[in-house]
């Protein structure tokens, strides 16, 4: 019999209804043997609604006390979900972040993980109970309540299923496992079976929506092995995210398609040509803390080039702030944004025995008039910016174009 750490989302714990469902599911597994420690998210739309309540008290709410706020969306739900348990006759224990001793760092709303203490859940399991963990939540050092962002409950399953060493970590979510795209944008999207580590944290980092890309990061770190499925169908096996390729299986050339539209493009053009150019453009947007994606610097002409990135779309207006800051400092003659793009990445293991695939891209792309602002590639993955209106469309004639919809 196995140790099974399985998280359930906002959606699955909703409504008293679906926590019954829950307490059946995990009594189903308990009773085929199986050591069973459940994570669990607050009931969705709960943390929406305490984080909207501090901001009426506090324009920007204080870090620590919002902390303290919010995590008790996932304390009520693993009292409820202890309770449907006892009610079906099975002895079950809560414990919140900071009772299981979750030790983290002191970043108040995005915390990071640092050790587990598993004692009290060893005990539990080995008196037959089953451990119901508040998800997205720990201690710091000096006892303070922290979060670890949003989604953190998927980190929170797989660290604790790293830190008890269990045979497997399973997300439930809304959705039945991962697919080759979007369903909502591409109807003829196939279910993966399986699909490697390295795959889906590139797609899960490009935009695929399924996993948190921190959990997916932990889960590689510490060998978790993880599976997706649907907490709202009683049967079937999701899709399995693993670390090896299989020699025996001829793997597709490319796995899925991702997309995003939370990006925004800016330009710094007529910037003087020379040697560390690009940390006096990049220097200051990381000092102000925004991420950024993809980078383009122009080939240089008559001693001026032009640099070209990415940006998240809500960061696009402080970024022109803080380079308009640096304006004169740099030379830059013109600084400008466009945040009506989006990236559509294909992604899968497959790219690196094969050839042609950016060709097939770039083709298929050209052929519906889908114009490509700026192009970025790793070994498994080819990701481009194109006009935010031609989104739907491109993912579909890629999907097809790699044979996607054959499954």
């Amino acid at each position: 019999m196995a140790l099974i750490v399985q998280k359930y989302g906002g959606t699955s714990v909703g409504t008293p209804e679906r926590i019954k469902n829950v307490a059946r599911r995990v009594a189903k597994f308990k009773a085929q043997g199986h050591d069973i420690v459940v994570v669990v998210s607050a009931m969705s739309g709960e943390t929406n609604r305490l984080i909207a309540l501090a901001k009426e008290i506090q324009t920007n709410p204080d870090p620590r006390e919002l902390d303290v706020i919010v995590s008790t969306g996932e304390q009520v739900t693993i009292g409820l979900l202890a309770m449907a348990l006892k009610e079906a006759g099975v002895d079950a224990k809560s414990y919140t972040g900071g009772q299981v001793k979750i030790l983290t760092d002191s970043t108040h709303t995005k915390a990071r993980i640092q050790s587990i203490d598993d004692d009290a859940m060893r005990a539990d399991l080995n008196a037959g109970r089953v451990v119901i963990v508040a998800g997205f939540q720990g201690v710091d050092p000096e006892g303070n309540i922290t979060t670890l962002g949003r989604g953190g409950s998927d980190t929170s399953g797989v660290a604790l299923a790293a830190a008890l060493k269990a045979d497997e970590c399973q997300i439930y979510t809304d959705v039945d496992g991962v697919y080759t795209t979007d369903p909502r944008v591409v109807p003829e999207a196939k279910k993966l079976k399986t699909i490697t580590f390295e795959e889906m944290l590139e797609m899960a980092s490009l935009g695929s929506k399924v996993l948190q890309i921190r959990s997916v990061e932990f889960a590689g770190k510490y060998n978790v092995k993880l599976r997706v499925l649907s907490s709202f169908q009683e049967e079937g096996e999701g899709t399995l995210i693993t670390f090896e390729e299989d020699p025996n299986m001829e793997k597709p050339v490319v796995s899925g398609i991702a997309f995003n539209r939370d990006e925004a493009r800016i330009n710094v053009t007529g910037v003087p040509d020379k040697p560390g150019i690009a940390y006096q453009i990049l220097g200051p947007v990381s000092d102000a803390n925004i991420d950024v994606d993809m980078i383009i610097q122009n080939v240089g002409k008559d001693g001026t080039t032009d640099f070209s990135f990415t940006v998240p779309k809500p960061d696009l207006a402080r970024t022109i702030k803080v380079l308009e800051g640096v304006q004169a400092h740099i030379g830059a003659a013109q600084i400008d944004g466009d945040d009506k793009i989006c990236k559509i990445s294909i992604v899968g293991v497959g790219m690196r025995s094969h050839v042609g695939v950016a060709a097939t891209m770039f083709r298929t792309l050209a052929e519906e008039g889908i114009n490509i602002q700026m192009i970025s590639t790793s070994e498994i993955k080819i990701s481009v910016i194109v006009d935010e209106k031609y989104l739907e469309l491109a993912v579909r004639v890629l999907h097809k174009a790699f044979g996607l919809d054959k499954g």
